[in-house]
């Protein structure tokens, strides 16, 4: 690691590349007039370090992104409020980027019928030009990216040439300021807020750095409360303290100690680690076995012309194979969850969702290579097998394999960014 590169992660806690670094580097020297590399950075000053973090923090974001997640913070906030109405919801966004994560929580809960009085959000980012823009209130068009923009017309007024202003019975709901999540003084904000969003910061940290910032924002959550993850985090965080919430794709968590027991269907036919008790009967878009457990859809009906007297029963569908394999495996029933992975393999050789399955399968069993295994050939038979990267990110982390995690979050976080854009 270059000295640049040790001084912008101590800054920032970014696990940054050399080219990302020398690159803004050399656009602040442009700008500065800087001429010698080594002493632009001898000489670098606070406010032109600020300047130089600028340009590699990702402040990318738009309203509404991820809408479940403000789903269920919504019934969250309700339930709270049930029991005590007189109760303030401390609401936390980190990074808040340019403020549209924030003002659609105020949004949502304004549009719930949440009064104003019964919730405060809280919205940090490390970069204070995205403090300055937040505070400012004015978007152009990227930040409505979704299908459905009634919001904007209830929530905005046009301030001309594409931008709109957000309008002030929202602005008031939340408080921007500018800090960095690793610099938190937690002496006065312990247990202080009831819902956390930390959504795609994680991505970019090293194993150390990952840990560190999870526990500084489990010691931000109340011990009932919730937190919302990037898609890419929740492995992260169900590595260090954290339960997923039941909720599809919302990406929540709450702390283990909080998380209610739930009896299973059965006894498991034989005992299993801890995290065999999360399910992985969830579809392909949610991270398994991290996932809460889903009801696996019932197979489509397909018509058929009325099978011949002599002929032989048709074989099981293959959708039909793989969901039972997921079942299976929620029932504990491992060896069986692996037949009906190999049935299907054996009708479809190249499916790259039957090796996921039986990744996961040999992970819950303690085999990590033999995992390994089975996720690399699904990611060889398709590369952008999102929960596939995203569990080998894992296993290289728990081998100290700190670049190649590194590499592969990235590689989840860029098919991430695709899907979503898609």
């Amino acid at each position: 690691m270059t000295p640049a590169q040790s001084m912008l992660r101590a800054a920032t806690g970014l696990n940054l590349s050399k080219s990302v670094v020398e690159r803004a580097i050399k656009n602040r020297m442009e700008q500065t007039s800087a001429t010698d590399h080594d002493t632009y950075l001898q000489q670098i000053t606070p406010e032109e370090l600020t300047a130089l973090v600028e340009l590699v923090v990702v402040p990318e974001s738009w309203f509404y992104r991820d809408p479940q997640a403000f789903v269920a913070m919504t019934d969250f906030v309700r339930t709270r409020l049930a029991v005590n109405k007189e109760r303030l919801v401390r609401i936390l966004s980190i990074p808040c980027a340019g403020g549209e994560e924030p003002y659609t929580m105020a949004m949502v809960l304004t549009d719930a019928g949440i009064p104003p009085d019964n919730f405060m959000v809280d919205a940090f980012d490390i970069s204070p030009t995205c403090v300055a823009r937040a505070k400012s209130g004015i978007y152009g068009r990227n930040a409505f990216r979704a299908q459905d923009l009634t919001f904007r017309d209830v929530h905005f007024t046009n301030a001309g040439d594409g931008d709109y202003r957000i309008n002030d019975t929202i602005r008031k709901q939340v408080r921007f300021k500018q800090g960095n999540l690793l610099e938190f003084d937690l002496s006065t904000r312990s247990g202080y807020y009831d819902v956390v969003f930390c959504r795609n910061l994680l991505i970019y940290f090293d194993k150390p750095t990952t840990k560190a910032a999870i526990a500084k924002l489990e010691a931000l959550l109340m011990d009932d409360g919730q937190l919302f993850a990037g898609y890419a985090e929740v492995p992260s965080f169900c590595q260090h303290g954290f339960s997923p919430l039941q909720y599809n794709q919302a990406f929540g968590l709450h702390k283990e100690a909080a998380a209610p027991a739930r009896k299973p269907a059965h006894a498991p036919s034989k005992a299993l680690p801890p995290r065999a008790a999360r399910s992985i009967a969830s579809p392909p878009s949610m991270p398994p076995v991290l996932s809460p457990a889903l009801p696996v859809p019932a197979p489509r009906a397909r018509v058929t012309a009325p099978a011949k007297a002599a002929a032989p029963a048709a074989p099981p569908a293959a959708v039909d194979l793989l969901a039972e394999a997921r079942r299976l495996a929620d029932l504990g029933d491992i060896k069986a969850s692996e037949n009906k992975c190999r049935d299907h393999l054996a009708q479809h050789p190249e499916s790259a969702e039957a090796y996921f399955i039986l990744g996961l399968l040999n992970e819950l069993t303690n085999k990590p290579q033999m995992a390994s295994d089975y996720w690399k050939r699904c990611i060889y038979l398709q590369p952008d097998h999102y929960e596939a990267l995203c569990h080998l990110a894992l296993l290289a982390e728990a081998n100290n394999d700190d670049a190649g995690a590194a590499a592969l979050k990235a590689r989840a976080a860029r098919i991430y960014k695709r899907q979503q854009a898609s």
